[in-house]
């Protein structure tokens, strides 16, 4: 216990605590709080750089007229087409008593008809052309094709797997015979399309008809080359 606290309790007065010491100092702490928040803040404005407001002004481009186009002058529409005129059955006396002469044998003897005129023959023998047939041919030797196959398929292109179709254009006349061969679509391979025009060359067929007479056609087939 300091002095002072030991002199009040001899004089029976009541004791100063800490918090009331407190108490009293807190003017001078205010006041001295309030002169140095003045003194920073008057700093503050004497040091702080001046402030200046941005020129935001902006100028506006003159409007520069536009001289219009002349005005077009729009042509009338066509004159519309005049519908055509109805057909009217014209009023006409007709006697009932004309009438078409019968035609007979009597007043026209056959042996006076004039003769039938000639059939030329065609030849259709060099590019495909279209017959009329009421039977397609059939082929007739089909073990000596396949031989013929793997007699003519080109030996380069089998060893390494190269196959191909070839459609070919077959030209066969009254006896089931092929005279002529044609290449219709290639396989890409020049050589196969050749070997397939050699074997072509072997196959035989039955006649075409056209009912019950025997013509001659032309008729298309794919030749296929593959390995097995």
């Amino acid at each position: 216990m300091s002095d002072n606290e030991s002199a009040q309790v001899q004089e029976g007065a009541p004791l100063e605590t800490a918090n009331d010491r407190f108490k009293k100092s807190f003017d001078t702490w205010f006041w001295g709080s309030v002169l140095v928040a003045t003194v920073v803040h008057f700093v503050m404005f004497m040091f702080w750089p001046s402030m200046t407001a941005e020129d935001v002004s902006f100028d506006s481009e003159e409007l520069v007229a536009i001289e219009l186009p002349p005005e077009i002058e729009i042509p009338p529409p066509p004159q519309a087409i005049s519908r055509p005129a109805t057909p009217v059955i014209a009023a006409a006396d007709i006697s009932e008593d004309i009438t078409i002469a019968p035609t007979t044998f009597e007043d026209n003897p056959v042996a006076e008809l004039p003769p039938p005129p000639d059939e030329e023959a065609v030849d259709i023998s060099a590019a495909p052309s279209f017959t009329p047939h009421t039977v397609r041919p059939d082929l007739i030797n089909q073990p000596e094709v396949e031989r013929a196959l793997e007699r003519e398929y080109p030996p380069i292109l089998r060893d390494n797997g190269i196959g191909g179709r070839v459609t070919v254009h077959f030209f066969i006349d009254e006896d089931g015979i092929v005279q002529n061969t044609l290449v219709a679509e290639t396989s890409g391979h020049s050589s196969l399309d050749d070997a397939a025009l050699r074997v072509a060359n072997v196959f035989r067929f039955t006649p075409a008809l056209n009912l019950d007479k025997v013509v001659p056609v032309w008729i298309s087939l794919p030749i296929t080359f593959q390995t097995r």
